[in-house]
């Protein structure tokens, strides 16, 4: 798999890691990096292989939101701004990353602010270090969460505290975000890759058809009703009652063992 200046892939058996590689600039996003984001997401989309997704930075930040040096936003107004942040592409990395069917992690390792924070929500799970700091922060510039922040935030937190978190741009430590659901889990720096590819691992050895399948129906549910969902639901139950894994995981349960799914 590719690895550029901007982003590097490193993929271990199932899981595929995927480093932004700025770390002098707290990995802030250039267009350069967003276009290169898409590319390897493209080739992780590609790869079959492929179980489980985590997402990172190098150094002491996961990412730092926008790099906008060079760059006068006020003298943009209306379709040209549109035009500009459409070919910047971090709307397009942010949608790529949540259109994803296989389990996506991101590991916070430190900052991740602006549109670093919308792109670590749509991930599927956040795993933090204590290090690990949050802010929406687009509203210190008199500007709105522009890169999913808007959907993403109150799908995760709620209405009311993303509400809160959008309007005051205040900063969240590792502890709160944990408490609020920002951080599925909080672990100590030193121990953050290793668990956190021993969770990604632990995913990607699942049934991954289910898996998938189950993920398409969670996020449906989010802009569904319930007599949907329980529709759905019960077609997909039949689909899987027909695979190899099914059949599997029911062997190795009454023979008191651990299942092996090979996805099919």
């Amino acid at each position: 798999m590719m690895t550029t200046k901007t982003v590097t892939i490193d993929k271990k058996e199932r899981v595929v890691t995927v480093t932004l590689n700025r770390p002098e600039s707290l990995n802030a996003l250039n267009a350069s990096m967003c276009q290169d984001l898409l590319t390897a997401l493209s080739e992780v989309s590609a790869d079959e292989s492929v179980r489980a997704l985590v997402l990172t930075g190098a150094g002491r930040a996961f990412c730092a939101g926008l790099d906008l040096k060079g760059y006068e936003l006020g003298s943009l107004t209306g379709e040209a701004y549109r035009q500009w942040h459409r070919r910047f592409g971090i709307q397009d990395v942010v949608r790529h990353i949540y259109n994803l069917e296989i389990p996506t992690i991101a590991m916070v390792n430190g900052t991740c602010v602006g549109a670093g924070f919308d792109m670590a929500l749509s991930c599927d799970m956040r795993i933090g270090s204590d290090r690990a700091r949050f802010m929406v922060a687009n509203i210190k510039a008199g500007f709105i969460p522009d890169d999913g922040g808007t959907y993403l935030l109150p799908n995760v937190v709620g209405l009311a505290k993303a509400c809160e978190l959008v309007f005051t741009g205040d900063p969240l430590d590792a502890e709160e975000a944990l408490r609020i659901g920002i951080l599925n889990r909080l672990i100590p720096q030193e121990d953050l890759e290793e668990k956190t590819m021993a969770f990604a691992t632990q995913i990607a050895n699942g049934p991954s058809i289910a898996i998938k399948l189950a993920k398409t129906l969670m996020y449906k549910g989010f802009s569904g009703d319930l007599d949907s969902a329980l529709e759905a639901e019960a077609m997909v139950q039949a689909l899987l009652v027909s695979t190899e894994d099914h059949a599997e995981g029911v062997k190795a349960f009454r023979e008191k063992r651990s299942p092996v799914f090979k996805g099919k």
